[in-house]
Parts: structure tokens; sequence; C-alpha cells
């Protein structure tokens, strides 16, 4: 794949991500391959249906998603994508989580790993009730002054 196709075929998956919704789920297939390797903070498991169904599982949970992709970077082997993630849960205030998603294509051009990397304790945990407290104080004590 040269990079014109590569570029496209980038182009086509953050058009894909940004509008990722229940109804757009179904279009998954014509974006990532049958085997494709997924990994965030909670998952790290290898299919299309498994990546389906965490996403689903998220539109359950939460209420407004969406991504925004800010930023886009691809050299031969991979691409990189920088989002937010903005969200509701079930009537709350607006959420944001910043994070990276490096992506591989295959030879179709269609994506054939998306591993996510972002703070987890940071951006989520800090925020609940008895464990946010636990961690914010943890995070306070290992900042160098």
């Amino acid at each position: 794949m040269n990079i014109a196709e590569r570029t496209a075929s980038v182009g086509r998956y953050v058009a894909f991500f940004e509008s990722l919704s229940p109804d757009t789920l179904p279009e998954l297939s014509q974006h990532v391959t049958d085997d494709v390797h997924f990994r965030d903070p909670f998952n790290d498991f290898t299919g299309r249906p498994r990546m389906e169904r965490a996403f689903r599982h998220m539109f359950k949970l939460l209420d407004e998603v969406r991504f925004e992709v800010l930023d886009v970077a691809h050299s031969d082997t991979a691409a990189y994508l920088r989002w937010t993630m903005v969200y509701r849960r079930k009537q709350g205030p607006e959420r944001r989580i910043e994070g990276m998603s490096e992506i591989a294509l295959s030879e179709d051009g269609r994506v054939s790993a998306h591993i996510d990397h972002w703070d987890a304790a940071g951006q989520l945990y800090e925020r609940l009730p008895v464990i946010g407290g636990i961690l914010r104080s943890l995070r306070r004590r290992l900042q160098v002054d």
C-alpha cells in the first residue's frame, strides 16, 4: 500500500471513528478486519465481533458519547490518532477523556489493530467517590516538588 492509499484508509477510519454510534456500528466490518486486535485500559482481545460488543457496552453505560479526533500522524507501518472522548454518564455532567490510538492497517486498508493509550487512573478512577480520594492522595505524594 502506498502513502496515498494509507492516508485515504486512515482518513476513512477517522471519519468512521468520529461518527461512531449504535447506528453506525454495523459498518464496523467495512473499517476493521475480522481478526482486529483491540486494546484499551479495560480490554485486550482479538476479533471484530468482540470489538463491536465492547462499543455496544460503552454505549449502554454512557450517554451522548462522541470522539473528536484532534490530530493524525502516520508512518509506513502505523497511524496515531490523538482524540478526546466526550460523554455523559446517565444525565450527569459532560466529561472528557483525552487519549491516543495506535492503528495498524492491513493490506486491504482496513484496521488490523487499534490500541488505545489513555490515563484511566487520572481521567476516570480519580472521579469515583471512595477510590478517587485515595488515588488523588497517592498522586500528590508521588509528585515531585
